[in-house]
């Protein structure tokens, strides 16, 4: 941890009190010179610091800004978090938290970025991820549990998500099969799991998550091919970025220990209460063929399952869903 974040754990530790130059000299052996530098690097970051002559430094307020030692404070999750890194920028934490799974972080590890800059989604469709108002992280799971179960991941992040957008933001979120989060019709979510695994094996799997919580429309791109929004658009209120993320983590952690213990049944039964075509007559277009009937419910390896106008079942592995 760096001094500066340890600087910020020892405020964070002593609310109540003020803490003087010399005594956070003495607990992080450093100069106190080292002290009032990295308190004022802290306030040009957004922390609000008071000092009193004689007494010492007490924090009054946070920034905004995804700082690691601000993630992990007094987090009390199991699994997740139990490392974080945050970034200013970088590509894609998908792409980050690969490397570092594959170098042999442990599980729980989360990436955390201001900004993408090459944000992906599903089928390689960019994911515009600008500076200051988002929050973008991927997370390192080794999940122990059987290849074709691996889908039930994605489902467990949308689930956390679309509950965190409607707790904290006050939003009627719903998922959409397969992995989107919509309010109002409108796209506010991506998510990207992608897994490394061998026949028998799964190595593991990286939960992507890019939420737009206080994106302003013009900086959408003009082109995109479906309706987004963020949850600022559709309240006119600004989300505590770092309040949302925290409040995520702590669910996805909830439900992970969830999964693994009882099975997929409770997160299943989570979606499909979130999710707006359940018992209603749709559409899915396969590409090659179109397939109607009504929705009855998610299987356990993430299909939908769909009930034909003869009474049977049909599995719907992939495919573009619509209200008929």
């Amino acid at each position: 941890m760096s001094t500066r974040n340890k600087i910020l754990e020892l405020f964070r530790d002593h609310t109540d009190k003020y803490l003087s130059g010399q005594e956070i000299s003495r607990l992080l052996n450093i100069s106190r010179a080292a002290v009032w530098k990295q308190v004022k690097t802290l306030r040009n970051m957004g922390f609000e610091i008071e000092a009193k002559s004689s007494q010492g430094y007490r924090l009054l307020g946070a920034s905004d800004r995804l700082l690691a030692a601000e993630i992990k404070h007094d987090l009390a999750t199991s699994v997740i978090g139990n490392s974080v890194v945050t970034h200013a920028e970088v590509d894609s934490t998908n792409a980050l938290a690969k490397q570092v799974a594959e170098a042999g972080a442990d599980e729980g590890a989360v990436i955390v970025a201001d900004r993408q800059t090459a944000g992906r989604g599903r089928l390689g469709r960019c994911w515009e991820s600008p500076p200051g108002v988002n929050v973008y992280c991927s997370i390192v799971l080794r999940p122990k549990i059987p290849i074709q179960q691996a889908p039930q991941l994605t489902f467990l992040s949308a689930v956390a998500v679309a509950e965190t957008l409607n707790e904290i933001c006050n939003l009627g979120a719903e998922v959409k099969w397969p992995n989107d989060i919509l309010v109002d019709g409108a796209k506010i979510c991506g998510l990207l799991n992608e897994m490394n695994a061998e026949t028998e094996q799964i190595h593991f799997v990286v939960l992507g998550i890019g939420i737009n919580l206080n994106m302003l429309a013009e900086q959408f791109p003009s082109e995109l091919n479906y309706r987004a929004t963020s949850a600022f658009l559709e309240t006119g209120i600004v989300v505590d970025r770092l309040l949302f993320l925290r409040t995520l983590l702590k669910k996805i952690d909830a439900y992970y220990g969830e999964l693994l213990e009882v099975g997929f049944s409770p997160i299943r039964n989570r979606w499909e209460a979130l999710c707006n075509i359940m018992n209603r007559n749709i559409e899915v277009d396969g590409g090659k063929s179109v397939t109607c009937g009504t929705v009855v419910g998610l299987d356990t390896d993430g299909a939908l399952r769909v009930q034909l106008n003869d009474g049977s079942v049909q599995r719907i592995l992939a495919g573009d869903v619509r209200l008929l």
